[in-house]
């Protein structure tokens, strides 16, 4: 289909790879995945354990809302990461006398730093929401407690800042129209992003697509909340197409911050996570969909990479939670966003790793707890869970139009990048010479050059995904189906930028 030659043309083809040769002009950091251990639970393992199960799975960042001492000494030596929290209950206190700030420096980081590897103070938690009214002491007691760092000498090594929810904006759609509540501006967001940039310490955010998705599930798409192949979504103010509902979400804050001119700051992703249990009102709350949804964004993340409206900004980000915490209040999903089961048991099996990433694959389960199901893949008769080798291709659809083909062509040939030298007069797959021919080669070559990422098959909707490759192939085809699939999965985790140079030999 992507390059159709007749059969007796194939049987004469002998090809032969004389070399392949791959020169790698940058590698890229990804991002980094941590977990928040929280502990509303009667039920779970010692600290030395938790360290263990941390370490085993290569989680090397945590992030705990108290400084427990048991917990800190079990992680001195650990060459684990580690965020804590200063609770909302003392901000007054710290914000109002300095003494306090340096007792509390001392006593509870100066004495573990640097064998626990304390990196950052979560000054409160999502202050603005907190019914305590303690917004206005927010600002005062970060400063109290990067001066008591100063005073110890840990201001170099240990950043302050303080997790905001999405509640503190106050337009989040679309995401170029992304502003701070008006109230918060000149009181409080100014002062603390002005600190921020003084201090080289970032904006902490706590995200959660599944309670916008959990609102608005007959509007938001299930497979854009979980980072699944879907056709995005077009930002009417920027132009910028979105793939994920998380990324339309950070980049809401990015877009408030560069509203008060504040493009400087770098963020961190606190908290993020997805329930895997509910009750019967909290759609889309369900094993598989926690498992796609943190399953896909560790790879999102790992695999390095910005969002649509900051590209180079590798995000640091939170998992919420180590544990499902049985003594949490509220709806049933409260007490099951954990990873694990007290046990230490994984509730669901994701990896948290480059290296973990090699065999993973999303399950594309049907959807439960939510009112939309993903759309069954177009092709082969079957969906990408039924496909083994967990490939797919991308080709045009004839139902598109010749203007939208002609669209899609012009942008893979030219500024996407495709290879589409041998669709040319003369060349190997140029026959068939039609539209839709010339147009599935270059989609498929875009999206196998974009290592088949969420949202490189759609070219305004010219496009759609098969799971089965085509009964005849061309040589870039035959190629791309024996190149080994770890070997290329390893590339793109590691985000490399790879130029395959090949020189074929044909004999008839």
């Amino acid at each position: 289909m992507l390059c159709l030659h007749q059969k007796q043309s194939m049987d004469k083809l002998s090809i032969s790879l004389f070399f392949f040769f791959l020169s790698i002009l940058s590698l890229a950091d990804g991002g980094s995945i941590g977990v928040n251990y929280g502990r509303i639970a009667n039920n779970l393992p010692s600290a030395t354990k938790v360290v263990q199960l941390l370490k085993s799975h290569g989680l090397d960042r945590v992030k705990v809302y108290d400084t427990d001492p048991s917990i800190l000494k079990a992680l001195s030596g650990s060459g684990i990461r580690v965020t804590v929290d200063l609770p909302n209950e003392l901000l007054y206190s710290v914000a109002k006398r300095q003494s306090f700030a340096y007792e509390w420096v001392q006593r509870n980081v100066a004495i573990y730093h640097p064998s626990t590897q304390i990196e950052t103070i979560a000054v409160g938690n999502e202050v603005f929401v907190d019914p305590h009214n303690t917004t206005l002491f927010l600002i005062p007691a970060m400063k109290n407690i990067h001066n008591a760092l100063v005073k110890y000498k840990l201001h170099s090594t240990i950043k302050v800042s303080s997790p905001i929810a999405l509640s503190a904006l106050q337009n989040s759609y679309p995401s170029s129209a992304g502003s701070f509540r008006p109230e918060l501006v000149e009181s409080v967001f100014k002062p603390l992003l002005e600190f921020l940039r003084q201090t080289g310490s970032p904006l902490m955010v706590n995200a959660y697509p599944f309670f916008a998705y959990e609102s608005n599930s007959d509007v938001i798409s299930l497979d854009y909340a979980l980072f699944r192949e879907n056709p995005g979504v077009v930002d009417a103010g920027n132009g910028l197409r979105y793939f994920s509902l998380f990324d339309a979400q950070i980049d809401a804050v990015f877009a408030a911050m560069s509203a008060l001119k504040y493009n400087d700051i770098s963020m961190v992703v606190t908290e993020t996570g997805w329930p895997s249990k509910g009750d019967g009102n909290e759609i889309g709350a369900s094993l598989d969909n926690a498992a796609a949804y943190n399953g896909n964004l560790i790879r999102r993340v790992l695999t390095g990479g910005g969002t649509p409206l900051r590209p180079k900004a590798d995000l640091t980000v939170y998992l919420f939670a180590l544990f499902n915490e049985n003594k949490k209040n509220g709806p049933t999903s409260e007490r099951n966003y954990g990873l694990f089961y007290p046990s230490e048991q994984k509730v669901y099996d994701i990896p948290f790793t480059v290296e973990g990433l090699k065999g993973y694959r999303d399950r594309q389960s049907p959807a439960t707890g939510g009112s939309r199901v993903p759309t069954p893949v177009r092709g082969g008769g079957g969906n990408l869970s039924e496909n083994v080798s967990g490939r797919t291709w991308c080709v045009a659809s004839g139902e598109a139009g010749k203007e939208k083909l002609q669209a899609g062509l012009d942008y893979a040939c030219g500024e996407g990048g495709a290879d589409c030298h041998l669709i040319q007069p003369g060349s190997t797959c140029y026959d068939p010479n039609t539209l839709e021919a010339h147009a599935s080669f270059a989609f498929n070559s875009y999206y196998q050059r974009k290592s088949r990422a969420i949202g490189t098959c759609y070219f305004g909707g010219a496009a759609y995904i098969v799971t089965q490759p085509p009964s005849t192939y061309s040589i870039i085809s035959w190629l791309d189906l024996h190149i080994d699939y770890h070997l290329r999965l390893i590339l793109w985790s590691l985000k490399q930028t790879i130029f395959i140079s090949i020189v074929y030999v044909y004999g008839l």
